[in-house]
């Protein structure tokens, strides 16, 4: 497939500015390179082997860069090639759903972000992890543009770990309401969709926790072809990440005590249920002892051939039976 198809947008920008017109990737790349100030920004989504590998030879990638660029469900990390920076960050969508649901709440994906001196290359996997935004924001924004390739870097990153805020306030609303509906009587929630909400914690702790190290590179390594403006802003981005970081990691240990509690709720139902049981058999097994007595056929039984004794043994039955009955109700046990 022509490698046009898998491009969502390419432009050039000079001193913070987008130049007019429509570019194909080689057109914008040497455009950029005609002007002191100009990159190009490119951005792919789902490229197969053969687009990626145009991308890499126009804009000099890295042969072990480039087979990143096609990986699915790597690793938040950060890689540097001579004087081009390869980051990895795993994007993720929260999927609204029912409190007892037991499906997938957290959709993930992948930002694959190669900068050289006069390019920024982003591609993405997934459906949800659309940059329109981020480049719209940075076009209205020039001066930060002008920072370079450095701040498109700076930009994704930041719109990744906001989302990941949202996702973290979105799974805390979650659990908030689970920890309710687990201490209201008849509650619907299963252990079961609690394990799933647990599963997809662990799910979101794997893509956003290793994303650490990349950022603290960034924000604090001067070796790094990263403007120093820009490591400005990559700190105050990191220090959101380890904010996020820190929730999600509560949100395993808030699970496990809602997995207790849900347990001891069942244990307490399951004893309540079991007294109730015991309650109706020892109620039950009165008729049944009388009856087995007077079930044995001897002729000498006290009140055997009396006109009185069947009514008799009613009254003792019934009297015995209700007298259990409200002993039992007192108790709770009914």
């Amino acid at each position: 497939m022509p490698t046009a198809q898998a491009i969502v947008d390419c432009a050039v920008y000079v001193d913070g500015e987008r130049l007019p017109g429509r570019f194909t990737h080689q057109a914008a790349l040497a455009r950029a390179r005609e002007e002191d100030t100009g990159f190009v920004w490119v951005g792919l989504h789902d490229p197969d082997a053969t687009q990626m590998a145009d991308i890499a030879e126009t804009f000099g990638l890295h042969q072990l860069a480039t087979e990143h660029a096609l990986q699915r469900h790597q690793r938040p990390k950060l890689e540097r090639y001579d004087d081009s920076l390869l980051l990895v960050l795993r994007t993720v969508s929260y999927v609204p759903h029912e409190i007892d649901s037991v499906s997938e709440i957290v959709e993930t994906g992948e930002i694959i972000v190669f900068t050289g001196p006069d390019f920024v290359v982003a591609v993405r996997h997934g459906e949800h992890s659309g940059l329109a935004e981020v480049r719209k924001a940075l076009e209205e924004a020039p001066a930060q543009l002008a920072l370079g390739p450095g701040a498109v870097l700076h930009a994704i990153a930041d719109r990744v770990v906001d989302s990941y805020i949202d996702v973290a306030q979105s799974v805390e609303n979650d659990i908030d309401e689970m920890e309710e509906e687990i201490f209201t009587p008849r509650s619907k929630v299963t252990v079961e969709s609690i394990y799933q909400l647990k599963r997809e914690v662990v799910e979101l702790r794997r893509a956003v926790n290793p994303l650490a190290a990349p950022l603290e590179q960034l924000s604090h390594k001067p070796d790094l072809p990263v403007p120093k403006e820009v490591r400005r802003y990559l700190r105050d981005v990191a220090e959101h990440h380890a904010a996020v970081a820190e929730r999600i990691n509560d949100f395993d240990e808030a699970l496990s005590a809602l997995i207790s509690a849900a347990l001891a709720r069942i244990g307490v139902q399951q004893n309540t249920d079991m007294r109730k049981i015991s309650a109706w058999v020892a109620i039950a097994a009165v008729p049944t002892m009388i009856a087995g007595i007077y079930g044995m056929n001897f002729d000498h039984m006290p009140e055997l051939h009396q006109v009185w004794g069947y009514p008799m043994v009613w009254a003792l039955i019934i009297v015995i039976c209700t007298g259990l009955f409200f002993t039992f109700r007192r108790n709770k046990w009914l």
